[in-house]
């Protein structure tokens, strides 16, 4: 376990390399393969992107594929992933998502023309799970801004912090006050995977994820 802090952003890393399956690596990039990749609307109320972006594009496995896919993932989040957050807020009760739909999802970049959406989250503790190295100058870097009021990628990247990817490192954060993006990787061959978890506390229970949200990533007739 390593906690870092960059004034005022900080976050926690665990290594679990020893303790992921055999052949993890290879069983996501398979299933990210089937990954749905497309130019992606902004997302109402989190996004810091600026005001002329109305698109992003990237790739994402949806909660369904990923848990019918990759079982022992979702087990983990459930489970492990979820110990390890209650180390990280130790203060009060932590939880998972209990609407599957968004609980934990894997988040795909390839090539040099996809990144993720400048944004800010809703949950109060994220975790991410790098399924992918990518050494310095590869990007895929995840950047978050120190400035709250950061609304686009230059401001972010004006005062950051960095988070490079290493594969089987688990990451968290609470990202409510920090725009972050991930940058482009820099090669057309190259690609990104990681898994996204959205955990929540007593005192910032699922009941406070913004309305609306979920009928953005799943359209009308959606509840919540």
């Amino acid at each position: 376990m390593v906690l870092v802090m960059s004034p005022p952003f900080r976050w926690m890393t665990f290594d679990l390399t020893s303790l992921l399956p055999g052949g993890w690596q290879q069983a996501v990039a398979v299933a990210a393969s089937g990954a749905e990749f497309g130019q992606f609307p902004r997302t109402p109320s989190l996004s810091r992107e600026a005001a002329h972006v109305r698109t992003i594009s990237r790739g994402r496995l949806h909660a369904g594929d990923l848990r019918r896919n990759l079982p022992w993932l979702y087990e983990l989040y459930q489970d492990l992933f979820l110990d390890l957050a209650r180390e990280v807020v130790p203060d009060e009760p932590v939880t998972t998502a209990g609407d599957d739909r968004y609980g934990i999802v894997l988040n795909v970049q390839r090539g040099t023309g996809m990144r993720f959406e400048c944004h800010i989250d809703s949950n109060p503790l994220t975790g991410l799970l790098f399924c992918t190295d990518h050494p310095a100058g590869a990007g895929g870097e995840l950047v978050f801004a120190h400035d709250a009021a950061a609304t686009d990628i230059v401001a972010v990247e004006r005062d950051c912090s960095i988070i490079r990817p290493h594969a089987g490192h688990l990451v968290f954060f609470d990202g409510r006050d920090y725009p972050h993006y991930a940058r482009p990787l820099t090669s057309e061959p190259d690609l990104r995977i990681v898994a996204v978890m959205n955990f929540y506390t007593a005192s910032y229970p699922e009941s406070t994820r913004p309305p609306g949200l979920t009928r953005h990533l799943f359209g009308p007739g959606t509840s919540g």
